[in-house]
């Protein structure tokens, strides 16, 4: 699941949250953890234009920050920035940081990328916005070099090169994945070409069947076979009958039915779902994440 309070787009954020803060996050990751979720997710916005604050308000929580705060309180969850917008950072950069987070928290680490879409933010960095898709391709490549085993990484390219500077910690995970974000034409195949797992942004569920075919023809094109993780962002949940109006969009009901209904996301090919659970409150939010733990769960899998 993605935490809630780090980021407050009023596209998914709950009231509460504006009041909320660390003891709160806390919370929430350790009843996740509890209740066996594969992973906590952090965004990264680094400012806000005017013209945007009132739908994405200016709360985003540094996800190095975030993630590495929650891996102290945390074992076994792992930690995922969904996503860190890489280009607006030169690579060893973010290479330090995340190698850092890897280490700290003993290779629970999950780096997800994607190209952003503040213009304002690449201009107040110095960064082109208009060639942010080119960057992130070679970020991604700097970063393969830079987060492998090597104490001195080499990376040659457009943009950014380095050689002979070591970089210690090395990140606790022999290879650290990069999952790509991004439902466009783009995304989807630097996804399926550069990265180890694809994030979808809002796609729907009638959408996923197409974009997953789309990226399993482009590895099978370009001959790649190793492990690869499809994910989906799963409409709101609420376990149980809920008696206040959680909105027309949100899955309702027994345990049963909302297994069921999950369980199609893996017939179409996809290999974790990540959730949101509305509520009114902090309480409410780690019931719901103990009630899917115990009783949504353990049905996904079955047949």
């Amino acid at each position: 699941m993605q935490l809630p309070v780090q980021s407050q787009s009023t596209l998914y954020t709950e009231p509460w949250e504006a009041g909320a803060g660390p003891e709160d996050l806390l919370a929430v990751a350790r009843a996740a953890e509890r209740a066996g979720f594969a992973y906590l997710a952090s965004c990264d916005h680094v400012g806000i234009p005017r013209r945007l604050a009132a739908t994405m308000s200016t709360v985003w929580y540094d996800p190095v920050a975030t993630l590495a705060y929650l891996a102290a309180a945390t074992d076994r969850v792992r930690l995922l920035s969904h996503v860190a917008i890489v280009a607006l950072r030169h690579p060893l950069l973010t290479a330090k940081q995340y190698a850092t987070l890897d280490h700290l928290s003993a290779g629970r680490l999950v780096l997800g990328v994607g190209a952003g879409h503040v213009p304002e933010e690449f201009e107040a960095l110095g960064v082109d916005f208009r060639r942010r898709g080119a960057l992130l391709d070679e970020s991604l490549d700097a970063l393969r070099a830079a987060l492998g085993p090597e104490e001195y990484p080499e990376h040659h390219g457009t943009f950014h090169a380095f050689s002979g500077l070591g970089q210690r910690p090395r990140p606790a995970q022999p290879a650290v994945p990069l999952w790509v974000g991004g439902s466009s034409p783009a995304a989807v195949r630097r996804a399926a070409l550069r990265g180890d797992g694809w994030l979808p942004q809002g796609d729907p569920r009638e959408r996923l069947p197409a974009q997953l075919d789309r990226i399993r023809e482009l590895r099978e094109r370009a001959g790649l076979d190793g492990p690869f993780t499809a994910g989906a962002i799963t409409e709101p949940l609420y376990v149980g009958t809920p008696r206040w109006e959680v909105g027309r969009r949100t899955l309702t009901g027994p345990a049963d039915a909302l297994a069921a209904s999950l369980r199609a996301y893996r017939a179409m090919g996809v290999d974790q779902v990540q959730v949101r659970f509305r509520s009114r409150d902090r309480s409410e939010l780690t019931d719901q994440i103990a009630a899917f733990g115990a009783e949504v769960g353990p049905l996904i899998s079955e047949e």
